[in-house]
């Protein structure tokens, strides 16, 4: 590929902005400094170009912003799960940007801190820790961190006794860390020179990470692996996979040199996960064509395809989601029309009941826990107008106990919004999903402004949960709906395959339908719509506006993957060869090429009017360039025929989640609503009132 075209299949693409992206963006990644003069240049002018836009909206994001944190219980604290003689839990202290990992005496006593996020990150402008995993036998706890945004984490390991660091420091981790049974050794995986996580390696406490051992190594440049365990703590889970395929390795904790047992050699388009129970495996797979998944069981000494009976058979519709083994009970989550379920199975007699709830709309969360022989597990509930309750559940007897509630120390009274599940046609007759809130006394006449959000790629679903950023565009007469678009798994497998390579077009013009359906019903007006999406919901957002730019009047893409094509077409980005199962190889499917051209954003921006736009990015960002915004911001400042706001903001100190603390992120929160209601000409309409409208 040349720096100004893409030549493929006897055809040539002009990419007149391919100068921004540098040429040496894997070394930007660990050294943002390194950045080529002229791309920070023109980068920081992008800055200073929107930041003078949104000159008058400074007093407005401090007012959300400080919305928001009202919204937040500063001093919070996760629900301690116990541990043998421990309850491990992570807290914030009031005014504090980064958790503190914590554990005190099981049933309570005297806390001792174990990691002090805020500590940690001080003289830092980035800091964030990503795995933090405690010994077995809780003397020593390793944990990564990340002080740029790239992802690139480094792994430590903490004495828990005397609070001091061990002396090695392994480098280029990325993931989850993973304790044998002794204690002294962990299993933790490796970015190669793409970025890529293709090495497990075995560390032992005391020695230099020069000396860990190599475990497994991935040859195909399609695939990641990753570590993790089984809930019995018996194995750990080396797995191999890409969207699609995968391929599970045990090794025996309790030996962490012993060789790993391959369960099934990976099969195209068939995936797995293993749990152990006994000496059997407990498998959720997708195999014989069970597309929606099902449960097999097979003895842990023959766990090949060959000895796979049926536990919980395929039921189409019924989208089994997630596995739990414990000593007496198995729990699933499963996703029936939407909506999800945990189901609990008696292990002994098969007895099975799902946890009841009766809401329209809603969201549910499993807190697996640490213990494997335990009679309860701990469950969250909210919906998109009530906050969280976390409830400890009695797999036996069924009686749950509320443990915490998910506080708003601002005030918030779910009676006063209304939260509905409508369904709207799309262009082939699919019902697509919409969720929406809106306050109970906010006209339903198409009078109000409407912002829509939007993801639909990697089977990832879009939850009806309670979140504290949309309230207030909410409560200044916003409504705010969702669409569970195909190339999720909302409603079954087939969703989400069916929103994928040759049919990925069906994921924009789901969410075309589902914006007109809300117009239809009253809830907004053409013209009177915000988009709103990030990473993939970002190649959403530029999508539709290319489809149909007169439905929105603004649009708000966060780091959004908008140049698809050269981007598929660059098999040295980290991303690249994993997700061709996702979108197609252009490189070597001419096919593919011309229909990932159809709806790439950077490749279909027309002479014609657009909606005020938002893009940021994050300069070290591994999963999309910070070029893509840009270059798609530059094409649509070249073409377009408009003169309404076409704004980037980079994020030049941090990557693909933007800030790590938990109150800058609320400020890009805040930065981008402000942007909608300046879109909107609300930029003046100040703090909400109960019944209050803009």
């Amino acid at each position: 590929m040349s720096d100004e075209a893409l030549r493929l299949h006897g055809k040539t693409r002009e990419d007149p902005f391919a100068w921004l992206k540098d040429e040496n963006w894997a070394r930007v990644m660990r050294d943002p400094g390194s950045l080529e003069p002229r791309i920070r240049d023109w980068l920081e002018e992008r800055n200073r170009s929107t930041a003078r836009a949104m000159a008058g909206t400074e007093a407005l994001q401090e007012l959300l912003f400080s919305e928001f944190r009202g919204r937040i219980k500063e001093d919070d604290r996760s629900v301690p799960l116990p541990d043998g003689p421990h309850e491990y839990y992570h807290r914030y202290r009031r005014g504090g940007q980064h958790p503190i990992h914590c554990r005190r005496p099981r049933g309570g006593g005297e806390e001792e801190v174990l990691l002090d996020g805020d500590r940690e990150a001080e003289g830092l402008e980035y800091f964030r820790v990503g795995a933090f995993a405690h010994g077995p036998d809780h003397r020593h706890a390793a944990y990564s961190v990340d002080v740029n945004g790239s992802e690139i984490y480094t792994l430590r390991i903490r004495d828990l006794q005397s609070g001091t660091e061990l002396p090695e420091a392994l480098p280029d981790a990325a993931g989850p860390v993973v304790w044998s049974k002794d204690g002294v050794h962990l299993f933790y995986t490796v970015l190669d020179a793409h970025h890529r996580p293709v090495r497990v390696l075995r560390h032992r406490l005391g020695t230099a990470a020069a000396d860990d051992v190599l475990v497994y190594e991935e040859s195909d440049p399609g695939f990641f692996v990753g570590v993790g365990e089984t809930m019995s703590g018996r194995f750990v889970v080396v797995d191999a996979h890409d969207h699609t395929t995968s391929e599970v390795r045990l090794i025996d904790a309790g030996r962490p040199d012993s060789p790993a047992l391959l369960i099934a050699e990976r099969e195209r388009d068939v995936e797995y996960r293993v749990e152990h129970h006994c000496e059997r495996l407990l498998i959720l797979t997708n195999a014989d064509g069970a597309e929606d998944f099902k449960i097999v069981e097979a003895p842990l000494a023959q766990p090949q395809r060959r000895h796979w009976r049926d536990v919980v058979p395929h039921r189409s519709g019924r989208l089994i989601l997630d596995l739990a083994v414990y000593r007496d009970h198995a729990v699933r989550m499963e996703r029936e029309d939407a909506l999800p379920r945990i189901v609990i199975t008696d292990l002994s007699g098969g007895a099975e009941h799902a946890i009841a709830i009766e809401e329209e709309a809603y969201h549910l969360g499993l807190l697996p826990g640490y213990e494997f022989d335990t009679p309860a597990i701990h469950y969250s509930a909210s919906t998109p107008a009530a906050p969280a309750r976390t409830w400890r559940y009695e797999m036996g007897s069924r009686a749950r106990r509320l443990v915490k509630e998910q506080e708003v120390p601002s005030g918030h009274d779910p009676d006063a919004y209304v939260a509905r599940r409508l369904a709207a046609e799309s262009h082939d007759g699919e019902s697509v999903p919409v969720t929406v809130l809106h306050r109970r006394d906010t006209p339903i006449d198409g009078s109000a402004p409407l912002l829509l959000y939007g993801y639909g790629s990697y089977g990832i679903s879009m939850p009806a949960s309670f979140q504290i950023t949309p309230l207030s565009l909410v409560d200044r007469g916003f409504v705010y709906a969702v669409a569970h678009v195909r190339g999720g798994k909302e409603r079954g497998y087939r969703w989400y395959r069916e929103g994928k390579l040759d049919r990925k077009t069906n994921t924009f013009r789901d969410f075309v339908a589902a914006a007109e359906h809300l117009v239809a019903q009253g809830y907004a007006r053409r013209g009177g719509i915000a988009c709103h999406g990030g990473s993939a919901g970002g190649l959403l957002v530029g999508a539709a506006i290319n489809l149909r730019p007169e439905l929105f009047r603004a649009a708000v893409a966060e780091v959004p993957f908008v140049d698809v094509l050269n981007t598929m077409c660059d098999d040295t980005l980290p991303l690249t060869p994993p997700e061709w199962p996702e979108w197609g190889n252009p490189i070597e499917d001419p096919d593919a090429y011309e229909y990932i051209a159809s709806y790439s954003p950077c490749d279909n921006i027309e002479a014609r009017d657009y909606p005020h736009i938002l893009a940021t990015a994050g300069l070290t960002d591994p999963r999309v360039g910070y070029w893509e915004p840009a270059k798609w911001v530059a094409r649509l400042e070249a073409t377009k025929t408009d003169e309404r706001l076409l704004l980037l903001k980079t994020n030049m100190g941090a990557g693909h989640g933007g800030a790590a603390g938990r109150f800058e992120r609320l400020k890009e929160n805040a930065f981008a609503f402000a942007f909608v209601l300046l879109a909107f000409g609300l930029a003046e309409c100040g703090a909400p009132s109960p019944g209050r409208k803009p």
